[in-house]
């Protein structure tokens, strides 16, 4: 039951260590999450918190009212809160000690070694059973006919019918990913910046949330 944080990715970049290695990074931009709802067990059956990701910024004030539904404007007003374009909510122990209207920032995983980091992976539309699932495929010969076929699939007489769960082409991507035990390089709080080692789901750009591993602390 910890808080978790929304960010987006920026990029990917390398860094150095003590021993002069290359660490492949990359960089989430992760601007302060402000809490727009507190949930007791009291009244709702848990504790929880809710928090606001991304400022609805636009040139002209009234036109944020034509982007989000009066439900939602509703409860941000109620709040008395600016708008933010993502809500996502954690479950925590005790919420005494926070207030709606905070702010949660990167400091938060000042202390933390590693993280775990879910986003949306890449749609990669409908593809083939090679790239969807690594099969080998059948000889490059020109006669064969056979290149980058799923193969035979059906079963004889008994019983008649291809067995549910197999591994065949469709859509790719655009699932939830979540990656684990990721070290945190480096945090800077003036940019709101979170440096993690290796990749993490989802394009430049992309809504991720970081949450302290569950597996690996140290």
């Amino acid at each position: 039951m910890v808080l978790k944080l929304m960010g987006k990715k920026r990029g990917m970049t390398q860094r150095f260590d003590e021993k002069g290695n290359v660490v492949v990074c990359t960089i989430i931009q992760a601007e302060p999450n402000v809490i727009t709802q507190i949930k007791r067990k009291e009244s709702d059956g848990y504790n929880a918190l809710q928090l606001g990701y991304q400022k609805i910024l636009t040139k002209d004030p009234r036109t944020v009212e034509k982007r989000m539904s009066r439900q939602l404007l509703g409860h941000f007003s109620k709040s008395e809160i600016q708008p933010r374009r993502f809500l996502s909510e954690s479950r925590v122990e005790k919420v005494e000690e926070y207030e709606v209207g905070q702010e949660v920032g990167v400091s938060l995983f000042s202390e933390v070694s590693y993280v775990d980091v879910a986003g949306i992976s890449k749609g990669k539309g409908f593809q083939g059973v090679i790239k969807r699932h690594g099969f080998k495929g059948g000889p490059a010969a020109h006669g064969s006919g056979f290149h980058r076929h799923g193969g035979s699939t059906g079963m004889r007489s008994t019983p008649g019918r291809c067995l549910p769960g197999q591994k065949k082409a469709g859509r790719m991507g655009g699932e939830q990913v979540t990656v684990q035990n990721l070290r945190v390089i480096g945090i800077d709080e003036e940019k709101n910046l979170l440096v993690v080692e290796g990749s993490i789901p989802g394009p430049r750009g992309g809504v991720v949330s970081v949450t302290p591993a569950k597996k690996k602390t140290s």
